[in-house]
């Protein structure tokens, strides 16, 4: 039998700090949302992809490590930079003593489409003061959006359809980093060990190459893909690995111009205007 959590304290902060405060409510906020069946619905759907992200997850750990970052190092920088894709596109230049700038522009550059998710999400969750926006926009990923998304088209219009929404993209959430992190550290600490012959290398860029395939659901996505590739080919003699950053310029751009002469059926979900 599912017993009601009991009200936080009020004299919370005066017994722990302010820091302290606001642990203790981050920690009792995803309580109630994991008393939530939502939460587990979210969970559970979130499982089910998980499992094909972990070969991503491993293979961004192994390349931390053979890029030459000390375990330490990885394993801060799986746990504050929450963004395989960013990792790949800036262990390299980091390995190569690229500027900061440069590693920042990129990362930007290649995270850019969280702006999209975000400002698509506005609606769902202004509600919430804007540091629990903040940390909840930390462990939402490219999977987790997409699902939520497609179980709840609409914002919610009450504070019980609030609540629901908000259990079902933490457990998602939850899952996700559980599963990234698992593997990511599973990558890390069996990276030095494992012998270059294995070309895990080639792996890594397979399990890439498959999530790329599963999101090019439409031909606007599809030829901003071949687009991207066909630029970061062309431009591979940059410094940097800067053929990235213009790569995906190059692809926006023409993704943009096409956007206007394809039909809305041809638009990717919540990119069709009027």
């Amino acid at each position: 039998m599912n017993m009601p959590l009991p009200e936080p304290p009020s004299d919370l902060r005066s017994r722990t700090g302010r820091v302290g405060a606001w642990m203790a409510a981050r920690v009792d906020a995803m309580a109630r949302s994991g008393r939530h069946p939502l939460y587990w619905a979210g969970a559970r759907e979130m499982a089910g992809v998980s499992v094909g992200l972990t070969a991503w997850a491993f293979m961004t750990g192994v390349a931390m490590i053979k890029s030459g970052m000390s375990i330490t190092e990885a394993v801060t920088m799986s746990l504050l930079v929450f963004a395989g894709s960013a990792q790949l596109a800036a262990i390299p230049l980091i390995a190569a003593g690229a500027p900061v700038w440069v590693i920042w522009a990129t990362a930007f550059c290649v995270n850019l489409r969280f702006v999209v998710f975000s400002l698509h999400l506005r609606d769902y969750f202004m509600f919430m003061p804007r540091a629990r926006r903040l940390w909840l926009g930390f462990f939402t990923g490219d999977v987790t959006y997409v699902l939520f998304t497609q179980r709840f088209p609409k914002p919610a219009q009450t504070a019980t359809q609030r609540h629901a929404q908000l259990a079902y993209l933490w457990g998602g959430n939850m899952t996700n980093w559980a599963f990234w992190q698992g593997f990511s550290m599973l990558g890390i600490f069996l990276g030095a060990a494992l012998p270059e012959r294995w070309g895990l290398e080639f792996a890594g860029t397979l399990a890439l190459l498959g999530v790329a395939c599963s999101l090019a659901s439409t031909r606007l996505r599809a030829f901003s893909a071949i687009v991207a590739a066909a630029a970061s080919l062309m431009l591979l003699a940059l410094p940097f690995k800067l053929n990235i950053v213009a790569a995906i310029v190059v692809a926006v751009a023409a993704s943009l111009l096409l956007e206007r002469r394809l039909p809305p059926a041809e638009l990717p979900a919540g990119d069709a205007h009027g």
